[in-house]
């Protein structure tokens, strides 16, 4: 028996539940670091897909855990009132702009936080139908599914009568149906003949769609969007799972477009690593009926401990403002790049959630460099770096650090990228290398 994690991961682990982009196998971290096997240490752009939003291994989330699981208040907030969740659930309504009063619910996960809320609006306005855009990552659980419409889930079926908008694109522009002018008259087209607007419970927002490329919404688009719905009783759901909580430079990634949603939705880095999701929204909405979505170890206070960690360490180690530093700079310092590199199509972000296009013929048909990206991931971890790839078309580097990167760290990676897309431009990573991992 083999020892190798590679080699075990690929003999126990089900395809279902992973994704493998190269053979990285981390057994420890530290920092933006993680640590392999053989004491390798790589620089982390992933974040562990913004997971690790406060990177590995951070002190004061090591000390809230410790302290949380020596003398446990139970493991459950399902039939028990517990200390780590109530402050954690003050804190999170006190970062939320406005004065409405708020309720929260905790899972483990930004998938069962949409699928609970898919259930939730269907069940307090009695209206089946949901917008969402295509491209739109909302989770893995059926719920979830139904309000997405990503490339890599066309295996699940969706849900009858949803509506799927194009996120608009503007770097795909000469797609007439990604600009955000023809979204809107779409909508208005499509409530006027095939979907009365009075049947739509919500529509779920990513304020930066992530999966979908890291695309950055044209500045009004999503006000104007928001107005519309509002017209019709369409309640606002925002998904802040991967982009907010610092990341895009304001807590909030909906703040860049001033909406002001009924329910947001965190995960990912809210847990510091651990699993930990949560919905905030209107009190009479959320206090709908007892028991309506319960899970025995949501809310349980070693997660929720970590969370109030989270959200503490951001605003003391001022990592907002470290975010959209680090991260404005990254983003000048890769479009500098496009000069030198004819893949760079397209850089775009806010903050440090970063996505970088890369293409073929980039000045006429922006032909997706599927192949090339692939390697690039590839590449890049030999030389001592973990990034990701994501995009409809697995066309997009996305960089999703953890918000304490460093200038030093992001130097690193930069020129890590530079000749990792240098030696794949100059045929230096053979196809055979990146038969093993697939991807997206």
């Amino acid at each position: 028996m083999t020892n190798n994690l590679i080699d075990r991961d690929s003999n126990y682990i089900a395809g279902i539940e992973k994704i493998r982009f190269s053979p990285v196998a981390p057994i420890g971290g530290e920092g933006c670091f993680i640590i392999e096997e053989n004491g390798r240490r790589l620089l982390d752009f992933s974040g562990s897909w913004g997971a690790a939003g406060l990177g590995y291994s951070h002190p004061a989330i090591s000390e809230a855990i410790n302290k949380a699981s020596k003398s446990m208040a139970s493991a459950s907030l399902l039939s028990y009132a517990t200390e780590p969740a109530i402050s954690l659930a003050e804190k999170l309504i006190s970062i939320i702009p406005g004065n409405k009063s708020r309720k929260v619910w905790f899972g483990h996960s930004g998938s069962d936080a949409n699928d609970m809320l898919v259930r939730l609006l269907e069940a307090v306005t009695g209206r089946k139908k949901f917008i969402s855009f295509h491209g739109a990552y909302h989770g893995g659980v059926s719920g979830s599914i139904a309000v997405s419409h990503h490339s890599s889930q066309s295996h699940s079926p969706k849900k009858g009568g949803n509506v799927y908008l194009a996120y608009p694109n503007h770097y795909r522009y000469e797609n007439k149906n990604n600009l955000d002018e023809n979204i809107l008259k779409k909508l208005d087209e499509i409530f006027y003949t095939t979907c009365n607007p009075k049947d739509v419970a919500a529509i779920f927002i990513e304020p930066i769609q992530s999966d979908g490329g890291v695309i950055v919404p044209p500045k009004g688009f999503m006000k104007s969007l928001e107005k519309k719905c509002r017209e019709h009783g369409i309640l606002i759901v925002v998904d802040e799972v991967k982009v907010g909580l610092g990341r895009s430079g304001l807590m909030h990634a909906f703040q860049h477009d001033n909406l002001e949603p009924d329910f947001i939705t965190f995960g990912k880095a809210l847990g510091g690593g651990l699993p930990l999701s949560a919905v905030v929204g209107p009190k009479d909405l959320m206090d709908f009926t007892t028991a309506f979505s319960i899970m025995t170890t949501s809310g349980n206070p070693v997660s929720a401990s970590a969370g109030m960690a989270v959200l503490r360490a951001i605003e003391e180690e001022n990592l907002i403002t470290n975010a959209k530093l680090i991260g404005d700079n990254l983003q000048e310092s890769f479009r500098q790049l496009a000069n030198k590199h004819d893949l760079i199509g397209n850089v775009r972000g806010r903050g440090l959630a970063i996505g970088i296009e890369l293409v073929n013929d980039r000045h006429k048909n922006k032909i997706a460099a599927k192949t090339e990206t692939a390697k690039i991931v590839y590449r890049a971890y030999e030389l001592g770096l973990v990034i990701f790839y994501v995009g409809m078309e697995s066309n997009v580097l996305e960089l999703t650090p953890p918000l304490i990167l460093n200038e030093d760290e992001s130097k690193l990676g930069l020129e890590i990228l530079d000749q990792a897309i240098s030696d794949v431009t100059n045929g230096l990573v053979p196809d055979s290398a990146i038969e093993d991992y697939k991807g997206w």
